[in-house]
């Protein structure tokens, strides 16, 4: 899918037709944005372009010189976009190319800030005189959606530590739950870090306009306060996963302190009965009521044993 975004008397219209590029001259071009585009799609950018558009597999490698390329009349961009899933976040590579204010942007999934940002394009046009306007917008919604998602993170790693504290459902599942939180946390930053990258990278370029030069030290300040929070929230995580490391031990050692005082409490009683059971002549054996002497005494020593642990604060 191909979607131009350009002037025609002063309004902003859109084109999903790449004839168009061919009608028009480049001042009045602002976005191209392709989609999981075609063949002949393709060519008719790049060709209206002037330069080579770069691949997916260029796009996702993760080399300096993949991700941010700087020519005499292009800037060629690579980032990450973050995908939240069902149980774990994934990350799709977005590319982007200005040329002389032509912002081109190439990708295989669809973006919520992408869509937002074309319908505001089409109301306000005048709020984006070039490409690079438009770039800065996308990632600034971008490192918004990235805030909401450490938000999310950050209520459940708090909704975590209440089931802690009310030990709730404390067992293996529930550390892997922790787990699986803590790769999100860790894939959240590694997407932050690859933005905050890219603008630095950007930032030195003199093909920035000044007038943005406040707007990217803006997004360079967010970006480390996300960075400085996916931090703090993976260190909460970690300090969740040693309490509840510590609380299964706790549970299991309490297991086993039960198991060896039942065999403690069952010693004596177990040796007396053992030692009646010899087939040899025993004191009391030839009694008619030897039995329940025998047994007066397994209750007695298991009795004592009892209360000699109580004394000894070990139940």
């Amino acid at each position: 899918m191909l979607n131009i975004f350009y002037r025609k008397e002063g309004v902003m219209k859109v084109s999903q037709s790449e004839t168009l590029l061919q009608q028009v001259v480049r001042t009045d071009v602002v976005w191209i944005d392709l989609f999981e585009p075609e063949g002949d799609e393709k060519r008719a950018v790049e060709l209206f372009l002037g330069t080579e558009i770069q691949s997916r597999a260029t796009a996702e490698e993760i080399e300096s010189s993949s991700r941010y390329k700087e020519t005499d009349d292009a800037i060629f961009a690579n980032t990450n976009f973050l995908m939240p899933g069902p149980d774990e976040y994934s990350m799709e590579a977005v590319s982007f190319i200005l040329t002389d204010g032509v912002l081109t942007t190439l990708r295989d999934v669809p973006l919520r800030s992408f869509t937002e940002l074309q319908r505001k394009l089409l109301r306000m046009g005048h709020l984006y005189p070039n490409g690079y306007w438009i770039f800065v917008s996308i990632l600034d919604q971008r490192v918004d959606l990235d805030a909401d998602m450490i938000e999310l993170i950050s209520k459940e790693i708090a909704q975590y530590s209440r089931r802690i504290n009310q030990q709730e459902d404390i067992d293996e599942d529930f550390l892997l739950d922790i787990n699986q939180l803590q790769e999100n946390t860790m894939t959240v930053r590694e997407n932050i870090v690859d933005k905050q990258r890219l603008i630095t990278n950007i930032t030195k370029s003199d093909k920035l306009p000044e007038a943005l030069e406040g707007r990217f030290g803006v997004l360079q300040q967010d970006i480390s306060s996300l960075i400085n929070h996916t931090n703090f929230s993976f260190e909460r995580l970690e300090y969740l996963q040693d309490t509840v490391v510590g609380l299964i031990n706790l549970e299991q050692n309490k297991i086993m302190k039960v198991f060896t005082l039942v065999s403690l409490l069952l010693m004596p009683p177990t040796l007396v009965a053992s030692f009646y059971g010899m087939n040899v002549d025993l004191p009391m054996a030839s009694w008619r009521w030897a039995w329940i002497i025998i047994i007066g005494v397994m209750i007695i020593s298991f009795v004592t044993v009892l209360f000699i642990f109580k004394r000894k604060k070990m139940l």
